[in-house]
């Protein structure tokens, strides 16, 4: 079990509760849900669906690239979205963000949120070992 570590990186906000932005062990890199909150932990779950997804899903990216991946090391991502209405804008945003990378996804539509947001996202990655030579 020494080889599980968590992930933690400034550009991702802190979590707010008893749980880690990521945590990695033998390969694989469980990123915690990521809602719509700024690296510097602001909440503003005014914005449209766009900025909210586009903030959520950065803060996903920003945990992997901690991790020393990239979004090709996606294995699995789980996207929460208030309404399924908004699956079209979510799809349109997170093709935007990982125009390359296409992993098993699953978009739940639920009927809210934490402090009103309107999206959330976790995933799993496999990483490369620090050191390894990175995915084509």
């Amino acid at each position: 079990m020494d080889d599980i570590v968590e992930v933690a990186t400034a550009a991702a906000p802190a979590p707010a509760g008893h749980y880690a932005q990521g945590m990695s062990g033998g390969g694989h890199l469980y990123i915690s849900g990521q809602l719509p909150v700024r690296p510097d932990g602001t909440r503003d779950p005014g914005g449209d669906f766009e900025s909210q997804a586009r903030q959520a899903v950065g803060n996903m990216l920003a945990i992997l690239d901690a991790a020393g991946g990239t979004p090709r090391h996606l294995l699995k991502v789980t996207a929460y979205i208030v309404g399924v209405a908004n699956w079209p804008r979510f799809n349109a945003v997170y093709a935007a963000l990982l125009p390359d990378a296409r992993p098993a996804r699953t978009v739940v539509p639920v009927t809210e949120l934490h402090h009103g947001f309107l999206v959330e996202v976790d995933a799993v990655a496999l990483v490369p070992e620090r050191g390894a030579a990175p995915a084509p």
